[in-house]
């Protein structure tokens, strides 16, 4: 069993992240984790993951947006 650290689960709650204590209280121990940035979150875009939808979504040529007027 994972014991939790409740002084230092409180000091990020109401220090940390501004909650009453009332509203630290009512999170789950998961909704907290995720308020703390642990677990739940996708990593950032690496360079390949942007390379891959500019593939699928390339970018129109100049000029060549719908609606745009030519000068």
């Amino acid at each position: 069993m994972n014991r939790m650290d409740w002084p230092v689960l409180m000091r990020a709650g109401l220090r940390g992240l501004h909650l009453s204590p009332a509203s630290f209280w009512a999170l789950t121990p998961a909704e907290l984790a995720l308020l703390l940035g642990k677990g739940g979150a996708q990593a950032p875009m690496g360079r390949g993951g942007l390379d891959r939808l500019m593939q699928i979504y390339p970018d129109p040529a100049s000029g060549s947006l719908k609606g745009q007027q030519d000068d």
